[in-house]
């Protein structure tokens, strides 16, 4: 069975030291894990934060991008770069898992459209265009407030995506902003890595009537792992304890000394602690996928982790070598062996090819 994770952030890791070679713990995505796991393709997302200045998020890109590079040299043997179906054909055919690359936030494209081009000759396939705040292209779901959706910049952006081929990513944008990609793609669209807000009301999740709308215009949700996207009472849980803030706080000091040993043990025994949370699992997971599947149908549905990018694992799947788990209980569900691919990659490579035409 072919399995594509559309969304993980390791490039972040990679900043902070990972060798992506080695089976780490307390990682949720390495080499060793994606075999164990039989992923075959998965993307990395170079992602950059809205709290720091475009010249330092282009700066951030293009150090993960080099960082993503030299993974790759050093594991030839694993793993190499995909930039397209075909390439993950062959990827395959060689025993090699493919990492593609997408870019979460257009903040690094400095209102420039030639770096959008720049970074899709770099072999960037997808654009999440905003993260958690608005910027020069969007309105976000966490903010919502700067355009009431799309910029004109921002139109600019998707017409110049959808000739260079490049997916335009809904993950992370207002209600409105969705609504404007919807009008304003020619291509299908993609949410690299939400879930159903009529099962969790996050407001990173999507409506039904925007998983519909995704549908019909031949797009995927890939339904996205963290226990808050997943369930409304691992968020009361979480938010009562307050572990969850003290968790961020501890990360952003290892962010900014990703070498100390000390910062490194502090983060993985916060991972411990949020453990210790009632987390949704697998069941959780495929409920999202079964909601997304009635409403938008079986052809619009895949998985983005988010792995690598998220506070805390789901139950039972702690990292990418569990990821099977997930297919095992919709089999259990009575899904077919056809529908099942569908879901673990194939619905995406689909989008994938009729945005690259």
């Amino acid at each position: 069975m072919f399995i594509l994770d559309s969304h993980c952030d390791t490039p972040s890791q990679l900043l902070r030291g990972r060798d992506i070679a080695l089976d780490n713990p307390y990682s949720h995505v390495d080499f060793p894990k994606l075999k164990r796991g039989g992923v075959d393709a998965v993307f990395f997302a170079l992602f950059t934060p809205n709290t720091i200045t475009a010249d330092e998020a282009t700066v951030r890109a293009l150090r993960m991008l080099a960082r993503v590079h030299d993974s790759l040299d050093a594991s030839a043997n694993v793993a190499a770069l995909a930039t397209s179906p075909s390439e993950i054909a062959t990827n395959r055919s060689r025993g090699l898992i493919s990492v593609l690359l997408g870019m979460e936030n257009g903040l690094p494209l400095q209102e420039d459209i030639s770096l959008l081009r720049l970074f899709f000759r770099q072999g960037v396939r997808y654009l999440t265009l905003t993260h958690n705040g608005d910027n020069a292209i969007c309105d976000s779901a966490a903010e919502g407030r700067r355009w009431g959706g799309l910029s004109p910049f921002g139109r600019e952006v998707v017409a110049e995506m959808n000739r260079l081929g490049m997916i335009v990513d809904v993950a992370h944008l207002s209600d409105a902003t969705f609504w404007d990609c919807v009008e304003c793609s020619s291509a299908p669209i993609v949410s690299t890595h939400s879930c159903c807000r009529a099962l969790a009301s996050h407001r990173r999740n999507m409506t039904d009537e925007m998983i519909r709308a995704l549908a019909d215009k031949g797009g995927v949700i890939q339904i996205n792992f963290y226990p808050r996207f997943l369930s409304d009472k691992y968020a009361e849980a979480a938010d009562a304890t307050g572990l969850e803030d003290w968790a961020e706080a501890i990360e952003a000091e290892w962010i900014a000394e990703p070498f100390n040993p000390s910062g490194i043990k502090s983060w993985q025994d916060a991972q411990d602690r949020l453990k210790t949370l009632p987390r949704p699992g697998v069941k959780e997971i495929v409920d999202h996928i079964d909601h997304a599947v009635m409403i938008g149908g079986i052809d619009a549905v895949g998985i983005g982790s988010d792995f690598d990018g998220i506070l805390v694992p789901p139950e039972g799947v702690e990292d990418c070598s569990a990821i099977p788990a997930v297919f095992d209980e919709m089999a259990r569900r009575g899904y077919s062996e056809a529908e099942i691919e569908k879901v673990a990659g194939l619905n995406f490579l689909r989008v994938m090819t009729e945005v690259l035409k």
